[in-house]
């Protein structure tokens, strides 16, 4: 029986980077907005106490210091979960939460509410670019159809 060789890259195992900061749609899920807001929320506290050792008292403290005002973990908990209607993440707090979770794949989901992504300042200038020859492209387009029509005038 012949061993695979664990050194070598598979390329076909490549997958490309995440550009747009995002849960998939798996994440949030379907129905009313406030309870996909709540299983994104709930998502990022489990990534932040499986990745970074934060439980959620420790969350509300930071949360706390961020906003200058209390935040407790039973304010994380009634903002995490679908069951607690009358209880809404106020937008200060939601990038608070962002922030001190370090949670871009959270930041995601309002632009895509809007149709839109959230992508790292990093690729501002790329996508400049990427529009920047785009609109050359149409604009020479443009420039060699006058050219002709005013050569056929001749």
């Amino acid at each position: 029986m012949t061993r695979r060789d664990t050194r070598t890259m598979d390329l076909l195992a490549w997958e490309p980077p995440q550009v747009a900061a995002g849960y998939g749609t798996e994440v949030a899920g379907r129905g009313p907005m406030e309870n996909k807001i709540a299983r994104l929320i709930s998502q990022a506290l489990r990534d932040a106490q499986d990745e970074q050792g934060l439980n959620r008292e420790t969350v509300a403290g930071l949360m706390t210091l961020e906003l200058h005002r209390s935040v407790t973990k039973d304010m994380l908990d009634k903002w995490s979960s679908e069951a607690s209607t009358t209880h809404r993440i106020p937008l200060d707090a939601f990038c608070a939460m962002v922030k001190v979770l370090e949670a871009e794949s959270l930041l995601g989901f309002i632009p895509q509410v809007l149709g839109f992504i959230a992508v790292p300042a990093k690729f501002g200038d790329i996508i400049e670019m990427h529009l920047i020859e785009e609109k050359s492209r149409d604009l020479e387009a443009r420039r060699l159809a006058l050219s002709a029509r005013l050569k056929g005038r001749s």
